[in-house]
């Protein structure tokens, strides 16, 4: 475990609820990378086993559309995790991430994560409280901005 991924685990959004020997316990699982500029990180209908932290950087979110181009849905910055609904219920993933400039990661592999469960049952389940907070503040996020763009629109009477 390096005191990088201690710290990082205490400001993420897993750490929010945790104590210190919990950071250190969950710190021990973590891998970290550096994706460079246009990597994908997670591809749209694949399955992966990971959950990620992004701690510096930003990734684009998104789908690819009829005729084979993408759109953006959204942008994850420092801090937001990534892949964490494949990471909960395994199935494939509902976008691309792209790394936008160089993105660091710290990522955690689901049997790594539930090996802890029965020796740090309280860890895991504030852990999962977390990512599920985390989520839900990214969908609160996208659903604001989906208003904002409904209610531009329509000022513009449709036009762009």
């Amino acid at each position: 475990m390096s005191q990088e991924h201690f710290e990082m685990v205490c400001r993420s959004p897993l750490g929010g609820d945790l104590e210190q020997e919990d950071c250190r316990v969950l710190s021990g699982i973590l891998t970290s990378r550096t994706l460079q500029d246009g990597e994908v990180l997670i591809e749209e209908g694949r399955a992966d086993n990971a959950l990620h932290v992004i701690a510096r950087g930003r990734l684009e979110v998104s789908r690819r559309v009829a005729g084979g181009e993408f759109i953006t849905l959204h942008v994850l910055k420092e801090g937001d995790l990534a892949g964490a609904m494949g990471f909960i219920d395994g199935a494939g993933h509902s976008a691309t991430l792209k790394a936008m400039g160089e993105v660091t990661i710290f990522s955690m592999e689901r049997a790594a994560f539930e090996s802890l469960i029965t020796s740090h049952p309280r860890l895991v389940y504030r852990v999962m409280r977390g990512i599920i907070r985390a989520v839900h503040g990214i969908l609160l996020r996208m659903n604001q901005q989906y208003v904002e763009m409904s209610n531009y629109i329509r000022q513009e009477h449709g036009r762009y």
